[in-house]
């Protein structure tokens, strides 16, 4: 399908974000895809919005990514959506039999009429109805903001398991990996609150403000909500490139530069960060090696620490070539679910994570993106989320730390509670 585009230029990038944003409320189906200027990131655009629904992939759990990929090859245009951890039950032999709070299919995609690209004080309309793009350039850029992004009450949160319940866990876990069984897992736990009633624009907003985040993201499809203020990209194609950019080793900013820097310093040179980190980067390595050229697969960038607003993270980059004709279906099977929120090996860490947490994940620990006309994808690793059913008035959002031989129970808790903290702090 080939799309009417028309461009223009902007002086305030922040102010049309924020009316462009505003405006996606008009519709049932719009995602927001939102770098918030991140210098370090892979990024080719600032911001995506795409809105309104011309066509959406059926609820799906079985076969869906060969449904995706027959979507994909009828299409041939730009699509934007999410899978969910539950995914992989589909690509190996796995089950979840723990409690859910949300009916969820294994991915859901849509092809938008609308979509606004931003790169860079640059805005790019493309839509399907060409006699429509005028006139909601002008409907946006005459909104009027409200100065106060208010909730509308004080949401009561839940942990699923007390710091007791969660200590066992871990022990647990500890005892599989001193046993041989793996070496690392990612273990994770959620806080919910039933019949709590939110704005979820207002909760993007504030989240977003005190925690700016280079793959933050808004999903919104009728009633089901994704609030994301990830920092953490599962995967990008570029062609015949394919990177992906694990986050394994997390530490505190501090307001005091001196402490702040001491802290980030600490953290690049922490054995147990640096470990955790290495083991996720060679389970990526041997993942890209089942779909990448001979010899291709490289670490560009190895335990490298980024400041964010409320945390320091350590990444690292991992790049590999492949050949163009690679189907998405094939590099999604060989590397998703993202081995920053598995373990090592992948298989047995699964499903020792799958015995010892309490609820399903969801849409936690999956990938939020889009796939644009070429075949190029980026997508998210869907942390730092708050999910919203407006009908049920239910709200979750999970957290996680990897377990290594060197964790301790109350450490891995107290990291936890860091990671939770702005969605906390911005429901209150």
């Amino acid at each position: 399908m080939k799309r009417s585009i028309r461009s223009y230029n902007i002086d305030d990038l922040s102010l049309f974000k924020q009316k462009i944003f505003e405006w996606s409320k008009n519709f049932s189906s719009s995602i927001f895809l939102n770098s918030n200027n991140y210098q370090n990131r892979l990024g080719d655009y600032e911001s995506i919005l795409a809105v309104d629904a011309y066509s959406k992939i059926p609820f799906t759990n079985k076969n869906s990514l060969k449904k995706l990929e027959d979507y994909k090859n009828n299409t041939k245009d730009w699509l934007f959506g999410y899978f969910s951890y539950d995914l992989k039950n589909e690509l190996e032999n796995l089950k979840s039999n723990n409690e859910s709070s949300f009916d969820l299919p294994n991915l859901f995609f849509f092809q938008p009429k609308k979509i606004w690209i931003i790169r860079y004080n640059k805005i790019e309309a493309q839509y399907i109805n060409q006699s429509e793009i005028e006139k909601d350039w002008k409907n946006i850029n005459s909104i009027k903001l409200e100065k106060n992004f208010k909730n509308l009450d004080n949401v009561k949160l839940e942990p699923r398991l007390s710091k007791s319940k969660y200590e066992e866990k871990i022990k647990k876990m500890l005892f599989h990996i001193n046993r041989g069984d793996i070496y690392e897992a990612n273990f994770c736990m959620e806080w919910f609150s039933k019949n709590s009633k939110i704005n979820p624009e207002n909760v993007y907003y504030n989240l977003n403000r005190i925690s700016k985040t280079p793959m933050s993201a808004f999903f919104k499809e009728n009633n089901f909500y994704l609030i994301s203020s990830s920092p953490e990209r599962f995967i990008k194609r570029i062609d015949d490139k394919i990177i992906s950019q694990p986050i394994k080793g997390t530490s505190r900013r501090d307001s005091d530069v001196l402490i702040d820097s001491n802290l980030k310093n600490e953290l690049h040179i922490n054995e147990k960060e640096r470990s955790e980190n290495i083991m996720i980067v060679d389970l990526v390595r041997n993942d890209f090696s089942r779909i990448s050229l001979p010899g291709s697969v490289k670490v560009s960038e190895l335990c490298k620490v980024y400041p964010f607003e409320q945390v320091h993270q350590m990444i690292s980059t991992i790049e590999c070539k492949i050949h163009r004709n690679l189907r998405f279906l094939d590099i999604i099977k060989s590397t998703f679910p993202m081995g920053s929120m598995t373990g090592a090996p992948k298989i047995k860490a699964l499903e020792i994570i799958e015995d010892l947490e309490v609820s399903k994940r969801g849409l936690y620990s999956g990938a939020l993106g889009y796939i644009d006309p070429r075949g190029n994808f980026d997508f998210n690793v869907i942390i730092r989320s708050l999910i919203y059913d407006s009908k049920k008035n239910h709200l979750s959002f999970h957290v996680g730390s990897a377990i290594t031989s060197k964790s301790t129970p109350n450490n891995e808790y107290h990291e936890c509670l860091l990671k939770a903290q702005p969605m906390i702090s911005i429901l209150k």
